[in-house]
């Protein structure tokens, strides 16, 4: 009993600097959310005292020896700081239009979704060892499919398969070169990605013109809920897209399968150590091809949700990168669906603020418009160090 309680004393100090660390980063927001509504704190002390605390926390973590986490401690309580001082010196009525959190709150969720489609198909096919550099031209695939299919069939669930088979079909090219012939998967997916580029474009033009998409093709519809009356998540939560809903299902469908199927055991297994799962009878072949193609068909959701359910139209090149960015989502989230999904919705709230953020400048409009590129950029220079892929991610597989 002493040795038990011993060894709880232990962890428990262990754990010291993690608790103090996570703590700096909760009082570096804290310190500037006082500043903003709806508490809008006019004065900046307060702040400072909480940011200072903040650092203070995070300089001693670091000492203890998690530096990383120590930090970003100390990047928090920096930043929360000169949140502070810049929300006080603005006026109420510019915090008031731009910090409206329950419009945020949905911005972001739709900001997230084709994210979270994405990077749930990286996922899947990077845990069985293909790495996907494809998904931006399979989610260009799926916007534009998904439109041209809704206008030939009239209906948006038609239209969704179309798009989610033509994503599906693009994977599959990435297969074949990427698993039968050995090719370099990075190679491979980027010459997907331009092939996704002009094939869209062609056919767009070719099919619309100039015009350019129909003002009456069907839509994926909104969900109204009766929860307008609970505060911040009401507001936040009703009327939002279909997708959202089926996007946030599927991230919990998606780790049931992973981590708690024999299926999913089976495609962890052959991104691990292939040569080991094929000599107890898995085709290592076949779970891999499936891994791609279902990657393509999810990756193919969240270039649909961009058409068919938040522009309703269809541009080239309408990704505009969010393939990469669910990348980074995947790395960020360390291969798991919970951890991206929480990546992608902090991508998610910097592209909603940076749609809000030009009511300070005009002028800057532009440049703010890269703030979700510049915060996926951090993320990964500084996470990447701690995520792990699986052994066997990236690696050709061939029989002996």
């Amino acid at each position: 009993m002493t040795a038990a309680l011993g060894r709880r004393l232990d962890l428990g100090t262990a754990n010291r600097p993690v608790w103090a660390g996570w703590s700096g980063v909760a009082l570096g927001v804290f310190a500037w959310w006082l500043t903003l509504p709806p508490l809008l704190v006019r004065t900046p002390a307060p702040s400072l005292v909480i940011a200072a605390a903040a650092v203070g926390l995070g300089l001693w973590t670091v000492r203890e020896g998690e530096r990383r986490l120590g930090w970003g401690a100390v990047v928090a309580g920096v930043i929360g700081a000169v949140g502070a001082v810049a929300a006080t010196q603005s006026g109420e009525g510019h915090l008031n239009d731009v910090v409206v959190w329950s419009a945020l709150a949905a911005a972001m969720l739709r900001f997230a979704t084709p994210l979270v489609f994405g990077a749930l198909g990286g996922i899947v096919s990077e845990r069985s060892g293909v790495v996907n550099i494809g998904l931006e031209g399979m989610m260009l695939c799926g916007a534009f499919f998904a439109i041209y299919g809704a206008d030939l069939v009239n209906g948006w669930i038609g239209g969704l398969l179309i798009g989610m088979a033509a994503g599906a079909v693009l994977a599959l090219v990435h297969a074949v070169f990427s698993i039968s012939l050995r090719a370099d998967q990075i190679v491979s997916g980027f010459a997907v990605n331009f092939l996704a580029l002009g094939l869209t474009g062609y056919i767009f033009l070719y099919h619309y013109g100039e015009k350019g998409t129909p003002d009456d093709l069907p839509q994926v519809p909104d969900v109204s809920l009766p929860i307008t009356s609970i505060p911040f998540f009401g507001p936040a939560l009703d009327n939002l897209n279909l997708l959202i809903w089926i996007a946030l299902l599927l991230v919990l469908l998606v780790w049931l399968f992973v981590f708690r199927t024999p299926t999913g055991l089976r495609l962890r297994s052959v991104g691990e150590n292939p040569r080991a799962a094929a000599t107890v009878g898995i085709s290592v072949y076949k779970v891999r091809y499936f891994s791609v193609i279902a990657s393509g068909a999810l990756a193919a959701m969240g270039g649909a949700f961009l058409s068919l359910g938040f522009v309703h139209s269809f541009s080239q090149n309408m990704t505009a990168g969010r393939g990469f960015i669910a990348l980074a989502v995947v790395i960020v989230g360390k291969w798991r669906p919970g951890p991206a999904l929480v990546a992608a919705l902090v991508f998610g709230f910097t592209q909603a603020l940076a749609q809000r953020l030009p009511t300070f400048s005009e002028s800057s409009a532009t440049l703010l418009q890269a703030l979700p590129y510049v915060v996926t950029l951090i993320a990964v220079a500084g996470l990447v160090g701690r995520s792990i892929p699986p052994a066997a991610d990236g690696v050709p597989y061939s029989k002996e």
